[in-house]
């Protein structure tokens, strides 16, 4: 599979599944089937409470943990010093491996300091508990802030689909060598009846998903889509086998409506 390169010697997949919401056998047989399929790139988080799920589901694959490619997150009221710290060390051993590749501030949090969160996270790269640093929902001035800390951020996962294209976000993270990561890509389903997106589907005779993960993919983006539904966790991979041409992927840049589904109370989309 393809990959991206988010610093030296780390290199993240560019699709993964996303499992968010899965809980229990639902999340295990999810990533199993994904494992089969051959994706490499789980996404996690503590928050969603099924590193246990994830774990078991990598042991019955009997993939090498060198030849996968884990992420998971911090919570936004976990992020000082000792509990980054503890987060950590339990992470490995939820997740039942001797290192993350990836971990990330799951949601910014203003009343924690940034530079304490990302000097204990660096901590825990330089003791070979995580391979890469990254953050989640930061805005342009969220990663600005993450900067000026001089700790080396690698990845932004942050809510990209369509219509909500987030272009400026997008070429701050290009200009600054940070990797992002679009959650929810086809905005929970929204987005596969956008007439544009139907016409480019009848255009390349592929499913409408397979359009809007191949304009995320085309753009330099990871894709993570969430499912539990076995047809689509194999299909999705399919989208990897064709592209669009680059006239169509400018096209539905040019979809963007500003359309975020994902904004709780504590986020800092204002910042």
């Amino acid at each position: 599979m393809k990959t991206l390169p988010l610093e030296e010697g780390v290199e993240i997949p560019v699709l993964g599944l996303g499992t968010w919401q899965l809980k229990g056998e639902t999340a295990q047989s999810a990533v199993e089937k994904a494992l089969e399929v051959g994706y490499r790139l789980i996404d996690t988080a503590d928050a969603y409470g099924n590193h246990k799920e994830v774990a078991l589901a990598i042991k019955n694959s009997g993939i090498k943990r060198v030849d996968l490619f884990l992420t998971t997150k911090i919570w936004q009221s976990d992020l000082n010093r000792e509990n980054v710290i503890s987060a950590g060390n339990r992470f490995l051993n939820e997740l039942e491996v001797d290192y993350i590749d990836l971990l990330l501030i799951h949601w910014p949090n203003k009343e924690i300091n940034l530079e304490e969160t990302l000097e204990a996270m660096n901590e825990l790269k330089r003791k070979g508990i995580i391979r890469s640093i990254g953050v989640s929902n930061f805005t342009i001035n969220h990663l600005k802030d993450s900067l000026n800390a001089k700790v080396r951020i690698t990845n932004n996962q942050v809510e990209i689909h369509p219509t909500l294209s987030q272009i400026d976000l997008r070429n701050f993270c290009k200009e600054n060598n940070i990797i992002v990561t679009a959650y929810s890509p086809i905005a929970q389903g929204q987005d596969l009846h956008l007439p544009l997106i139907q016409n480019l589907a009848a255009k390349y005779n592929k499913p409408p998903s397979h359009v809007i993960l191949n304009w995320i993919i085309q753009s330099g983006m990871v894709a993570i889509p969430r499912s539990s539904n076995i047809e689509h966790i194999v299909d999705n991979f399919r989208t990897l086998d064709w592209e669009l041409e680059k006239q169509d992927v400018d096209e539905i840049d040019n979809l963007n409506s500003n359309n975020r589904l994902i904004n709780p109370s504590f986020s800092e989309f204002d910042h």
